[in-house]
């Protein structure tokens, strides 16, 4: 078999392996979805109908090494937009996930577990349980002796999903803390200004609180 054949079947068998990891990574989405609708004393399949033409992807990480780690980002400080308990993240044993800790605004590093996934809380979630969930804002720092990979599968609604709080959720005693909004324009405008390398805020939802 000639090499360019080779290198071929290489990229087709790796095709199928993550083909199959994404579906099983999305079966796994649509149950933490259904755990979370039942901690809010929803049913189950209460947020089913917000991915008939969902947006999710997955992406695939890789953050080389850097000698002089604290002056570059793999990845600037954002909040996924995303819905979930989401995003589901696998990654190596390097490390370089911070998270912001609430309490004084400290960057708290995220210790790598074996055969575990990261699991991020999505604004989205934040929005619809009119905040009983909170998203976290985090950063990837890069390693100055070790390359990292990671593998994170963003679960996301259809883009025509007007994103709000649960109206089972909210009354005169509880009222919506934010006001609706397109989740594909959003989107689009989200990615405009997320992620850059920069210490400065991108869009975050914050923007629609009421």
């Amino acid at each position: 078999m000639s090499p360019s054949k080779m290198i071929l079947l290489r990229l087709l068998k790796f095709g199928e392996a993550f083909e199959e990891y994404a579906q099983e990574v999305e079966k796994l989405a649509y149950k933490l979805m259904g755990l979370i609708a039942q901690s809010l004393g929803l049913p189950a399949s209460r947020f089913d109908e917000f991915f008939k033409d969902q947006t999710s992807f997955i992406r695939l990480n890789h953050y080389p090494p850097c000698p002089v780690p604290h002056l570059a980002l793999g990845l600037g400080r954002h909040k996924d937009m995303g819905v979930h308990l989401q995003t589901i993240l696998a990654q190596d044993d390097v490390g370089g996930l911070e998270v912001k800790r609430k309490s004084d605004g400290e960057w708290v590093f995220v210790k790598p577990i074996p055969d575990a996934f990261v699991i991020n809380v999505g604004d989205i979630i934040q929005v619809w349980s009119n905040e009983t969930y909170e998203s976290v804002e985090h950063r990837v720092m890069v390693n100055s002796e070790k390359e990292r990979f990671s593998i994170p599968f963003f679960f996301n609604p259809s883009h025509y999903t007007m994103v709000q709080p649960l109206k089972e959720l909210t009354d005169e005693h509880n009222p919506p803390k934010y006001r609706p909004y397109n989740w594909g324009k959003f989107l689009v405008t989200r990615k405009a200004s997320s992620l850059k390398k920069l210490d400065v805020e991108n869009l975050q939802i914050h923007h629609f609180r009421i």
